[in-house]
């Protein structure tokens, strides 16, 4: 095994929070600790509402100037901040990888790339916030444009957080807001990294970042009077407490949460040779590369009985193969869960449903006390659409594999969740997919493949999963503005 990379870390003056085109400590401090090697990696402000109450004031200072700038401006300045991050993928996704546990070789690199690729997207795109004419009569000309919210108070998670902060950073900027950005307390580092690479490209007060803990900083920020609008990505129980605390201010509001998505897979998907390509497919459905923390992740495999027997040892051979340990290790496909909380739930679901009596595919029950948390990939069997780790988010590398038989009864328990992020369909029948994707409860799909989000998709969920999409110009659109209409009586009322 090579020796792992080394990451530099955000300067010592610069790892404080991002208020008004200034770097700022606060008097408290966040550690920010090495999953892989559960090893502290260095400090962070922790952020309170001292820092958010600046951030606010600042934004909403720099508003005014921001949104009377000409779409075409901001959008430059997205391109370049992407670009500047493009030039800097690798510095950064080695901080990424230290601080989130994705793996440099198979995650923290594609993610950095990936920012930068939603930057530039939305630099792009970011002249299209076009509005409507309506033809009323002579005399009367009547249009409607679209209107920024204001200040957007947008706070992501620690699973994603370089590519959630790009979409947040751009769907806000892009459409005339002003943005205070409040990253995990797990990993904060590379979107401080992405500040140090944007000082002094946009406005004071445009951008800010405010670290600290969810419970003091988030929560600020959330029932802030302040604040216009909240984009948040995490846990549909957080979601439940951000929606509580915008309701009195009637604040405007994007929810991207959990999921619990199934994989469906019928016959004819592995037939003429399809059998292996499919298994991979499956498997990257299921984020094992990223530990399963990923809330698109496909946990809940359904497969037609008929090739059960074929294409479950493919899957599971695909899975087995991922190389696990430091994410910082060239060498290694799938790293770390972020921290013991998370791992210590993962390992309580598998130990309850072994004692329940499932059947390890492959994987175990995680050790107790490990060096560092990362957990093989499990798939478990024998178990049914009732049990609980069937029915709740687990938010690691395991997955549930169950066997149908006809389409209404896969449909059924698809369906049978209070989740509907997203879904992974398997098969070439025409009109199956047509049925199947009109039936199955998700906002996000995708057929004959299991990979991500690509810029220009509309991706959000449905029932517990969320509220609003994101990732295309549609959804910034439609969550980031107000339409404003305008009538003038051009003959002046003669």
């Amino acid at each position: 095994m090579t020796t792992p990379l080394e990451p530099k870390l955000p300067d010592a003056g610069l790892a404080g929070n991002y208020i008004n085109g200034a770097w700022h400590w606060p008097e408290g401090r966040l550690e920010i600790e090495n999953p892989s090697r559960r090893a502290p990696i260095c400090e962070v402000g922790r952020g309170t509402s001292t820092e958010v109450d600046l951030a606010v004031a600042a934004a909403r200072a720099a508003l005014p100037a921001w949104r009377a700038l000409a779409a075409s401006e901001r959008g430059k300045l997205l391109t370049e901040l992407g670009r500047r991050l493009e030039e800097n993928a690798e510095e950064v996704a080695r901080v990424l990888a230290a601080e989130s546990g994705n793996a440099i070789k198979t995650q923290s690199r594609g993610e950095a790339m990936g920012a930068a690729g939603v930057l530039k997207y939305y630099g792009g795109v970011a002249v299209e916030q076009k509005g409507e004419t309506l033809p009323l009569g002579p005399g009367l000309l009547s249009y409607s444009t679209r209107e920024p919210h204001g200040v957007v108070g947008s706070i992501i998670p620690w699973n994603s957080p370089l590519q959630l902060g790009a979409v947040k950073i751009s769907m806000a900027l892009a459409t005339g807001n002003c943005l205070v950005l409040k990253p995990a307390e797990d990993a904060p580092l590379a979107i401080l990294k992405l500040a140090e690479l944007a000082d002094g490209l946009f406005p004071p007060g445009v951008f800010n970042v405010v670290t600290g803990l969810g419970e003091e900083a988030g929560a600020a920020l959330a029932s802030h009077t302040g604040i216009d609008k909240v984009s948040f990505t995490g846990s549909s129980e957080v979601g439940k407490l951000i929606g509580r605390a915008t309701a009195d201010r009637i604040a405007k509001l994007t929810l991207e949460l959990g999921g619990k998505s199934p994989t469906i897979v019928f016959p004819d998907a592995i037939a003429d040779g399809r059998l292996d390509s499919t298994a991979q497919q499956v498997a990257n459905a299921m984020r094992f590369a990223r530990q399963g923390q990923s809330c698109t992740a496909g946990s809940r495999l359904f497969v037609h009985k008929d090739i059960w027997d074929e294409l479950m040892p493919k899957v599971a051979q695909k899975s087995a193969a991922l190389n696990v340990g430091d994410a910082l290790d060239p060498d290694v496909d799938m790293g770390a869960v972020v921290n013991a909380e998370r791992y210590g739930e993962i390992r309580a679901y598998v130990a309850e449903a072994e004692a329940e009596g499932a059947t390890f595919l492959i994987g175990e029950t995680p050790a107790e006390d490990p060096a560092g948390f990362c957990p093989n990939p499990t798939i478990i069997t024998g178990v049914d659409n009732n049990w609980r780790i069937a029915r709740e988010e687990v938010f690691g590398p395991v997955m549930v594999a169950i066997p149908f038989e006809t389409e209404e009864e896969v449909i059924a328990m698809a369906n049978d969740t209070h989740y509907g992020l997203a879904a992974f369909l398997f098969t070439h029948d025409v009109s199956r997919i047509t049925r199947l994707t009109r039936a199955i409860d998700a906002g996000w799909i995708q057929v004959n493949q299991g990979g991500g989000q690509i810029p220009g998709m509309s991706y959000g969920g449905t029932k517990q999963s969320g509220m609003g999409s994101e990732y295309s110009i549609e959804g910034a659109l439609e969550a980031y503005t107000y339409r404003k209409c305008v009538t003038i009586n051009i003959e002046g009322g003669a």
